[in-house]
């Protein structure tokens, strides 16, 4: 017999209270393991809560791409409309109607001597009706040139003789920016759809024709009317003139190079600095303030 707490127990029992004892020990062990798992579960949970933060953070940065993107599709639309608006109003035929705003206005009002003799004789092809008639718009156009050219050069001559500045001079700066304005208009057009190579070959290849056509043929022409006489040709400089537009051509081409052949800010704002320096020393040459070593 055992006694617990003063009780009497009988053999069985106190075999029970044995067997009960170390039951107790291992379920205090798998409820310490269950804790343990547990705890090793909700470690990879976070891992995978910052993973899920991570993922969102990239699909947030994929999603800003993807409105950037987009942002940037619908500029290109926008300037792509701009463009094709602009070419429907160059492809509309000329009209002569009167504008709506004031500047319009004043614009029609300055150009209107220009315009409408042009309207008169020479057909526009943009109309339907006058296509048929190219060969006849590209005659008067030439003949129209022929005709603006001759009242430039008058004029100019006139306000050179009254203003006292020599015809070289002149030819130098208001004959030489004037002749040059249609190329000028011509590489702007072409530059502004996107064809850079053709408008500065234009602009090379025009200033060639110039040289190698523009002089010779109005000389030939004088020369066949007064008996196929030589045709004097005086100017202080000249020589020294054409190695200076050599070595401009030499700069121009070196520059385009230095910036990778491409057409950009840099560019344009060399392009003037060299016309500027080409301009003063062609005047100083002419003036006689530096003289050419070689007189002809």
């Amino acid at each position: 017999m055992i006694k617990i707490f003063g009780i009497p127990l009988a053999d069985g029992e106190e075999k029970t209270e044995k067997t009960k004892a170390p039951e107790a020990a291992p379920a205090a062990e798998t409820e310490k393991k269950e804790q343990t798992e547990d705890e090793k579960e909700d470690v990879p949970a976070k891992q995978d809560g910052s993973g899920g933060s991570e993922d969102s953070d990239s699909d947030e940065e994929d999603s800003d791409d993807d409105s950037d993107e987009s942002s940037e599709d619908e500029d290109d639309e926008d300037e792509d409309d701009t463009d094709d608006e602009e070419d429907e109003k160059e492809d509309e035929p000329l009209s002569l109607e009167w504008p709506g705003t004031r500047r319009k206005q004043a614009t029609y009002l300055f150009l209107l001597p220009i315009v409408f003799p042009l309207w008169l004789t020479v057909p526009d092809v943009r109309n339907q009706k006058s296509r048929k008639f190219f060969v006849l718009t590209f005659l008067g156009s030439i003949m129209w040139i022929a005709v603006f050219s001759y009242l430039m050069v008058w004029w100019a001559h006139q306000v050179g003789e009254t203003i006292g500045i020599s015809e070289e001079i002149m030819g130098l700066t208001i004959l030489a920016a004037g002749t040059s304005i249609p190329d000028l208009i011509t590489s702007v057009i072409v530059a502004r759809k996107g064809l850079g190579d053709m408008a500065v070959s234009s602009s090379v290849g025009s200033n060639i024709f110039d040289i190698t056509v523009g002089l010779p043929v109005p000389w030939l022409l004088y020369s066949s009317f007064h008996g196929f006489a030589p045709v004097a040709v005086s100017s202080n400089g000249l020589f020294c003139a054409i190695v200076l537009l050599f070595l401009m051509l030499l700069f121009v081409i070196i520059s385009i190079a230095t910036c990778k052949w491409k057409m950009n800010k840099v560019l344009g704002f060399t392009m003037f600095l060299l016309y500027f320096i080409f301009l003063v020393l062609s005047v100083m040459l002419e003036d006689r303030i530096i003289i050419c070593p070689v007189s002809i």
